[in-house]
């Protein structure tokens, strides 16, 4: 941009007159504008943007000059998913000069989200008007990388987001997107597969893009998809319900026990002692005591004094139990 105070903005105005700015230092509009809020800011040069293009252009040219602003970060992706399919869906909005699907280095597949990098940010505004996608049977989609996920309020999501279970083998994320779009537009959502066989897991999610609409589906009486009756909750409070009752469990003293190949709860055994009648898994029968050896009875021979004697015993001995012999 031109030095602000060599250069005069001379533009045609709504009523015909001619608008001269004023010489004003670079650095008097800096004191002026170092105290503005970022919201100020940004309303400050959206106005002028749309009143003149010289500067709308130079705002999208230092804009464009940053990747991170022209760079989209894509979830929700299908296993099976490729780069060349992610860059396939995301061209009708503009010129690619990047994309790829994340894979891990361990297994090899598809980490289940990828990037998107365009030549022009025009075409990277094109596609955030339309973040989701219908891509291998999956409804992907796509943010501003630089703000990631945490740009979507969680608070918000929480009550948007629905876990849909009981699901028949049988049914695609089509058929589920295409079940729950009646009542509302859907930002994303799909039937979990396993990552290995590639299956359905008898469950899957949707997301929709008001609380409105979540609560439409919830409350419909009408839930049975492909000849099965289907559980419609909150994602927030299926997940809540398998933490509170682990924290229960935990709390409690008890501890998963499996017995005959079922899971049960038993107490926690003391670390010392065991009450009889019980048998805990893993812990060796203790032996019995070795019997305690009974030690052989020791006879003696009793003492017999002899009778003859050779005279009184010494003085102070008079009491002694015995007689002096021979």
């Amino acid at each position: 941009m031109e030095d602000l105070k060599k250069r005069k903005l001379q533009e045609t105005a709504n009523n015909g007159e001619e608008i001269t700015t004023t010489n004003t230092s670079e650095e008097q509009l800096r004191s002026l504008l170092d105290p503005l809020a970022k919201t100020q800011l940004v309303d400050l040069l959206s106005k002028l943007g749309c009143q003149y293009p010289s500067i709308a252009e130079e705002i999208k040219s230092v804009a464009s000059a940053d990747p991170a602003n022209r760079k989209l970060f894509v979830r929700g992706l299908a296993w099976n998913t490729s780069t060349e399919t992610l860059c396939a869906a995301f061209v009708e909005h503009g010129e690619i000069e990047e994309g790829a699907v994340i894979i891990d280095k361990a297994s090899g597949k598809s980490r289940g989200y990828g990037f998107i990098t365009y030549k022009d940010i025009d075409a990277t505004r094109r596609a955030l008007e339309a973040p989701s996608k219908l891509i291998d049977g999956r409804m992907a989609v796509c943010t501003l990388a630089c703000e990631g996920v945490s740009s979507v309020s969680s608070t918000d999501q929480a009550q948007r987001k629905l876990y849909i279970g009981g699901l028949s083998p049988e049914i695609t994320s089509e058929m589920l997107l295409l079940f729950f779009k009646k009542h509302g537009e859907i930002e994303e959502g799909s039937v979990a597969y396993d990552k290995d066989s590639n299956k359905s897991r008898g469950f899957g999610f949707i997301t929709y893009k008001t609380v409105e609409a979540a609560k439409k589906a919830i409350d419909d009486p009408q839930k049975t998809l492909g000849g099965r009756s289907i559980t419609v909750k909150l994602a927030d409070n299926q997940k809540n319900k398998v933490v509170q009752t682990a924290q229960v469990a935990l709390q409690g003293g008890m501890v998963p026990v499996h017995i005959g190949g079922y899971p049960t709860q038993a107490a926690k055994p003391h670390p010392y002692t065991y009450p009889s009648g019980i048998a805990y898994p893993n812990q060796p029968t203790p032996a019995p005591p070795p019997p305690y050896s009974i030690q052989p009875q020791i006879s003696y021979t009793q003492y017999t004094p002899r009778k003859e004697t050779v005279g009184a015993p010494p003085t102070g001995l008079a009491t002694y139990p015995y007689y002096f012999t021979k």
